[in-house]
Parts: C-alpha cells; sequence; structure tokens
C-alpha cells in the first residue's frame, strides 16, 4: 500500500488541534472544514495520495484531470484562539488497511508539528429531518468525555465508521486526546444545517470566531466537488434513491 504525503512548508504552530474534515454521511465533515478553510484563509502545507483511494481521474474543462486527495491546511491564531491544522479531501480511503495507514500518516504530520488534540465531525443517520437536530459525541478519555459534553451533546452509543471513529481510537494510543461530534442527518446530501451546527460546537470549544453568512457556499462547492468525482449523484436524479457507495460517518 502506498500513502505519499507531499509536504510544501512545516509550519510553526503552537498546540495546535487537528480538525478532521473528510466526505461522510450528510457530508457534514467537508463542509465544516471547507468553511474554516475559507473564512480562516488558512494555508495549504501538504496534499496526501494514497493507492486505497478512488482509481480515477476527473477531467476539467480545459482538458486538466484531478485525483482523488487530501489536503491538510494550517491557521494560526491572531487571539486567545488555538493553533489549528485542518484536514481536507475528497474522499476516505476505500480499503480498512488503506484507511488505518491514511490516519496513522496525517498523525505522523500532527504529531511532528506540536499536536496533541484531535476533533472529528460527522453525521449521525436519522429517517427524517428535524429542526433541532441532536449531537453526539465519543472522546478518547474520561476528562476529554466531559469537555466535549459542556458543549450540550449526548454520548454516542454505538459504532462510528471511518477516519471520524478511527483517528480518535488510534490518536489514543498513540497519546493524543480528542473526540468526535456527530450531527443528526436524514440525507446522502450536503447537509448545510447539519454542518453549521458542528461548526458552532467547535468554534464555542475553541473560542473561534468564524462568520457563516457563507456556509451555504461551502455546501454547494462540496456538493459540485463529490458530483465531479461520481461520489453522490445529481440531487435531480436521485430523489428517492440511496446512493451506492458506502459512507464513512
Amino acid at each position: 500500500m502506498v500513502c505519499a504525503i507531499k509536504v510544501y512548508e512545516k509550519p510553526k504552530l503552537d498546540n495546535p488541534v487537528l480538525i478532521e474534515g473528510l466526505p461522510g454521511i450528510g457530508f457534514v465533515a467537508n463542509i465544516a472544514v471547507l468553511h474554516l478553510i475559507h473564512e480562516l484563509k488558512a494555508k495549504l502545507f501538504a496534499e496526501i495520495c494514497s493507492s486505497a483511494f478512488q482509481d480515477l481521474a476527473v477531467t476539467t474543462k480545459d482538458g486538466g484531470a484531478r485525483s482523488p486527495i487530501n489536503e491538510l491546511y494550517y491557521y494560526k491564531s491572531k487571539g486567545d484562539g488555538r493553533d489549528l491544522i485542518l484536514w481536507y479531501g475528497n474522499t476516505q480511503a476505500l480499503t480498512t488497511f488503506g484507511q488505518y495507514e491514511l490516519c496513522g500518516r496525517v498523525l505522523d504530520v500532527a504529531e511532528e508539528l506540536g499536536c496533541r488534540y484531535v476533533i472529528t465531525l460527522g453525521g449521525f443517520r436519522i429517517e427524517e429531518a428535524t429542526t433541532n437536530p441532536s449531537v453526539y459525541c465519543a472522546a478518547s478519555d474520561p476528562e476529554t468525555l466531559k469537555e466535549a459534553l459542556s458543549l450540550e451533546t449526548k454520548v454516542m452509543v454505538g459504532q462510528i465508521f471511518g477516519v471520524a471513529g478511527i483517528l480518535i481510537g488510534l490518536g489514543k494510543l498513540r497519546g493524543f486526546k480528542g473526540f468526535s461530534l456527530l450531527v443528526e442527518t436524514p440525507g446522502t446530501y450536503p447537509d448545510a444545517n447539519a454542518a453549521r451546527l458542528a461548526l458552532l460546537k467547535v468554534c464555542r470549544f475553541l473560542n473561534l470566531k468564524v462568520d457563516f453568512s457563507r456556509l451555504d457556499v461551502a455546501a454547494e462547492k462540496t456538493k459540485d466537488i463529490l458530483e465531479s468525482f461520481g461520489l453522490i449523484r445529481k440531487v435531480e436524479k436521485e430523489k428517492k434513491k440511496e446512493s451506492e457507495f458506502r459512507w464513512f460517518i
């Protein structure tokens, strides 16, 4: 298995927090982290390719080709907040081995930059939309769980598939603390409201001030990117069908 990371810059960060933002149920993490990247003007410092990503490239209008990829961005706080490492991508790995390798390599990079805390985001599937979705949490240890519960969340009981779960468990084995936030969402398609709620919790925890007025733009861009890779079908053709792709929380 090949998981290669191309590092363009090694930023000097002060005790940063790693926030995961890969596709999953409702694309909650994808939208939330893309919005943070735009609003905080975070800087790209590394790109990740894996042989466990989809075996395709998408052509562009000008004849170029884009492959599935993950990216790492950094943000240096200008106030009382924390420095951040933002993990964004248009895919997760498609094999169990690939998922663990991907998480391990990202934790390697984060650790080198002084990071010891991770936050993962995701969706918790429900049958119908609700005006007041619940947010569930799971954490690396009891102390961190109390921090997550202080954000008005509920304890998650069950399984967390994909990077949102693996990163917390694997990080714990390596001395990282952290928690996962899962927001109730009914659909496969980008859920901007669920992403907004997840971001509100994260910003409250990190004392981070972010403008939410353009979050719908991040949701629309997320949908366009995922449609171009065939990871979701266009909404008008898929109103009553479930996606055949196995989405990770």
